[in-house]
């Protein structure tokens, strides 16, 4: 087990008592916006498939994910069923709402809305958090530090939303960059030191189960998604079945390897860590590719079961090869944390991805949809052999 120090009591803090914190219904109302936001991002990339329809997209995709990192950051350590935290849940809520509502012209008329939304929201919550927080609690400094951190980011989002194109895209990559970043430096800022790990006292359990609620948002999605194309159909016939059968069983091939074969373990994993932040920290980067896999994947399905029989463009090939490589990326470097190494299996899958680009040229979007599907189907067909192997050895 891992030696956490003491987080010092607060009346706002969850109660530990070494069992694992249970998610609260506050937390899974919460999660609500985010299946909408998820919902907008797989929409935008669809109908925005181009260099540059991408950079937007991951931009505001990081935006996305950040929100909820952080919010899950502070459910973590705070009781979301205290009056003061549920509100601060709520109201971030509103804003998530506001700020995903805007995602569709976040580059065009709606950019001030979008950073404005966000930006209220990821320095209204630090600031709330630092305010409750006596100067003496073990928290305080850290939150000042992150409210420093998320304030620098804001006027960033600003000023971007007050331009244009090119440059509004590369003023928000530098406010990401200062959330993303700057806790692996632990919020450090001049005259105000910087923060350990150490001292991030999360329960491990509670954060690897908001994590994987996430991806089975990001999962629903897609199912949600391909339901929804299905019935836009004009006939049902068998390349649309087809179509459906390779997108479905191509989802429940990335469940499997995520919930199949890991899950479990990650809450070992932060558990039994002697710097549980750290691990804490290294799951919210990962799961940030890993989701954007599945996102990119949603997309590609969506391709299939529209237009089954048309060739795909570069755009659309770059799409049906992009999504699973980066969920298998993204997976490979989470068993990494998980359990020390990298699976062979994922970066065999992804060399077999780049290995279809020749079938892609001459294959219909049906075709490419079951072979990308087989090849996430055998990764998770390996991985199902060595988790059977580890159970035997360990039993």
């Amino acid at each position: 087990m891992s030696h956490r120090p003491a987080a010092g009591h607060h009346p706002l803090l969850r109660h530990r008592d070494g069992h694992h914190a249970r998610v609260t219904y506050e937390e899974l109302f919460f999660d609500l916006v985010y299946v909408f936001a998820v919902t907008q991002l797989s929409h935008e990339l669809l109908h925005n498939l181009t260099a540059f329809g991408v950079v937007e997209t991951l931009i505001l995709w990081f935006a996305v994910w950040l929100g909820w990192q952080y919010t899950c950051w502070v459910t973590n350590w705070f009781d979301p069923e205290t009056p003061r935290i549920r509100g601060l849940m709520f109201a971030t809520m509103l804003l998530g709402l506001v700020m995903a509502a805007s995602i569709p012209k976040a580059f065009s008329d709606r950019g001030l809305i979008f950073a404005g939304a966000y930006a209220a929201m990821q320095v209204g919550r630090t600031a709330f958090i630092a305010l409750q927080l006596p100067g003496g609690h073990p928290l305080a400094p850290n939150y000042r530090r992150m409210l420093g951190w998320v304030s620098i980011s804001a006027i960033f989002w600003i000023a971007g939303a007050l331009t244009q194109h090119e440059l509004r895209a590369l003023l928000w990559l530098t406010a990401i960059l200062c959330e993303y970043v700057s806790p692996m430096f632990g919020f450090a800022l001049p005259g105000m030191g910087r923060s350990r790990t150490q001292e991030w006292t999360i329960e491990g359990g509670h954060l690897a189960e908001r994590c994987q609620l996430f991806v089975i948002v990001a999962l629903g999605e897609t199912v949600l998604a391909s339901g929804a194309t299905l019935a836009d159909a004009s006939s049902w016939d068998m390349s649309i079945v087809l179509a459906l059968l390779a997108t479905f069983v191509g989802t429940l091939a990335m469940w499997w390897l995520y919930f199949g074969t890991s899950s479990k373990d990650a809450t070992a994993a932060i558990t039994h860590s002697e710097d549980p932040g750290r691990i804490g920290a290294y799951f919210h980067y990962v799961h940030a590719i890993l989701i954007a896999g599945v996102i990119a994947s949603a997309v590609g399905n969506d391709l299939v079961l529209a237009h089954p029989h048309a060739r795909p463009g570069a755009a659309q090939i770059a799409i049906l090869l992009a999504g699973p490589a980066i969920y298998l990326l993204g997976s490979a470097i989470y068993k990494r944390v998980v359990y020390g190494k990298v699976p062979t299996s994922h970066l065999a899958g992804v060399l077999m991805l780049a290995a279809l680009l020749p079938a892609a040229l001459v294959g219909d979007m049906l075709v490419m949809g079951w072979l990308t599907t087989a090849v996430v189907l055998v990764v998770s067909f390996w991985e199902a052999r060595l988790l059977r192997s580890r159970s035997k050895n360990s039993s």
